[in-house]
């Protein structure tokens, strides 16, 4: 019996609910401030669980709206329309229209049946390999044609693709096509001008695109509008200096002279000699700015105002203006120009004909590089130069116009004597032909020369007088005796008017010398002569066949383009003369 006591009394122990802690065997011994540092973690943890929640919820409410915003709100940009180009009649040249770009999520169109995505790929003109080459990638969102007509995305629509949607654009449209494609020039994919007046006031002309947000789905659908974060502006309408007519006259003009004569190219420039804007600027070849796919750089050059060449002749009246207004000479101061040939530090400048003796009047009216070499011989260089200067040859145009060229006149200090002497003649300097046009304003206007705009004038400018009023008179009567049966430009009369001019003909450089069949020929002239209204200058690049100087090339182009122009402007006849009289063997200029 006594060896149950102990077990009796543990169960009555336990029945009377002593703690399991007491028991010897359940006994746990544990140290007091593990139970503290658990209890402590076990706090700080939720007091940093409370703290993060009161940050998020409190302070970050603004950065969490916009993350959430970032995976369901888009902001889609809605375009601003370009400007419209007019000219200065209000006919338009360049305008807008509303096409759309088709876009597309890779994954969601690949998934169509195989029939639309070829039926997609024809009203896309594209060969299906390149739909699907632009399908395969790992992007959501890929372009897959830009500035799509309106008729084609309402068959595409049709064909309801998942996954392919459209986006609002414009697109560039030039009515006049190639004849007005180097004045106005185009954009890109973008919107952005590349050429002539687009790129040149683009930043009038682009607008300000607004914006509005709105909330998408995964497949791109808009679910919800939350309206215009910004209106669109658009783009200011632009007037330009040009006249349709009077260019297309003289694209056709310049056309038909390179078809005519074989030539390389050939371009035309007509100027208004009361405001200075430019009517009209055209070049051959050219290129429809509609259809750029077979765009190549010679189509694109605008030979106007890019090429350089050596003015030749057409400078001597210049040579002579500095003459005449220094009272070196007079209209009828007399130079021996025999045997037709002199010597300057041992070279030896030719004319085509031994002219004999001549005043300043017959020299210009048989274009003697002999003759105008003594005038210059009378004028220091250092006049000469600054004479340059102010017609602006040698320095970059500030036309208002993309891509002109400066020319090339070397300072005064370098010239050598032949080099002066060649100078006279238009030989070892470069000029545009709008610079040579622009230079012509000094005889057309009362010895004063005025910028030149390629936008449309209200107010006649303020003109930089070089010579006096009555050396251009004097010069002006030379003119017109060069546009006569005995001058060299004889194939430039107009029937019904008076005009004057200067050929001229350079010879081009290759590999660094003279070409002896390489050349390009040109013609500055004057129209109507009683009271001066444009200023023409053409010139036809290498022309290849039996005419190739200018007199025989540029001068009848320009009697071509004179005689349109001034019946299109309704300028009247200001000559009773209606029969030209043209030399069987017209006079050609000295090279």
């Amino acid at each position: 019996m006594k060896r149950d006591k102990p077990f009796t009394t543990g169960r009555v122990a336990a029945a009377k609910g002593m703690a399991f802690s007491k028991s010897p065997v359940l006994a746990v011994r544990l140290p007091d401030w593990r139970s503290r540092v658990m209890l402590f973690v076990l706090f700080a943890a939720f007091a940093a669980l409370g703290a993060r929640a009161l940050w998020l919820q409190g302070m970050s409410t603004t950065f969490l709206q916009k993350q959430g915003k970032s995976r369901y709100e888009r902001t889609l940009e809605l375009p601003a329309t370009r400007g419209k180009i007019m000219d200065r009649n209000g006919e338009v040249l360049a305008s807008s229209l509303p096409v759309k770009a088709v876009w597309a999520i890779p994954e969601d169109v690949l998934a169509s049946p195989p029939e639309k995505l070829t039926e997609l790929a024809r009203l896309l003109e594209m060969p299906e390999a390149e739909l699907r080459k632009k399908l395969d990638s790992d992007r959501t969102f890929v372009y897959l044609k830009r500035q799509v007509e309106m008729d084609v995305i309402a068959k595409i629509e049709k064909l309801k693709i998942s996954g392919l949607d459209t986006r609002k654009e414009y697109k560039r449209f030039y009515p006049q096509g190639e004849v007005m494609s180097h004045m106005v020039g185009f954009t890109n994919v973008e919107d952005v001008g590349q050429e002539g007046m687009e790129l040149a006031q683009q930043k009038s002309l682009v607008g300000a695109p607004g914006s509005r947000k709105v909330i998408k789905d995964r497949l791109g659908r808009i679910v919800e509008d939350l309206g215009y974060s910004r209106e669109p502006h658009d783009g200011k309408d632009l007037t330009l200096s040009v006249d349709s007519k009077l260019q297309y006259i003289a694209f056709t003009s310049v056309k038909n002279a390179v078809e005519k004569f074989n030539a390389q190219a050939g371009g035309a420039v007509v100027l208004d000699v009361q405001t200075g804007e430019v009517l009209a600027m055209a070049n051959y070849p050219s290129y429809n700015p509609n259809d750029r796919r077979k765009l190549t750089g010679a189509q694109l050059r605008n030979r106007v105002i890019t090429d350089t060449f050596e003015p030749g002749s057409t400078i001597k009246p210049v040579t002579v203006a500095l003459g005449l207004e220094t009272k070196r000479i007079t209209p009828n101061t007399v130079f021996d120009t025999s045997p037709g040939r002199m010597v300057v530090t041992g070279k030896t400048i030719r004319d085509t004909h031994n002219y004999g003796v001549r005043d300043v009047g017959g020299i210009i009216q048989k274009s003697s590089n002999i003759g105008v070499v003594k005038i210059s011989q009378l004028i220091p260089p250092q006049e000469m130069w600054e004479m340059y200067t102010k017609l602006g040859y040698g320095q970059a145009p500030r036309f208002g116009f993309p891509g002109p060229t400066a020319g090339r006149v070397r300072p005064w200090k370098s010239w050598r004597p032949i080099e002066y002497a060649n100078m006279a003649f238009g030989h070892g300097l470069s000029v545009s032909l709008l610079q040579m046009a622009r230079s012509y304003m000094i005889f057309a206007r009362n010895g004063d020369i005025i910028p030149l705009s390629f936008v449309k004038v209200d107010e006649h400018p303020v003109g930089q007088q070089v010579i006096s009023p009555k050396t251009a008179a004097q010069v002006r009567t030379m003119l017109e005796s060069v546009v006569s049966p005995e001058g060299t430009a004889s194939k430039a009369q107009v029937p019904g008017y008076r005009i004057g001019g200067k050929t001229g003909t350079a010879e081009k450089i290759v590999n660094g010398h003279y070409s002896r069949t390489d050349n390009i020929g040109y013609f500055v002239g004057i129209a109507p002569m009683s009271k001066p209204r444009f200023i023409i200058a053409v010139m036809v690049d290498n022309p290849r066949g039996a005419l190739r100087t200018g007199g025989s090339v540029a001068a009848p182009t320009a009697a071509d383009l004179a005689a349109n122009a001034l019946r299109a402007a309704n300028v009247p006849p200001d000559s009773s003369v209606t029969d030209i009289i043209i030399p069987e063997e017209p006079l050609e200029e000295s090279l």
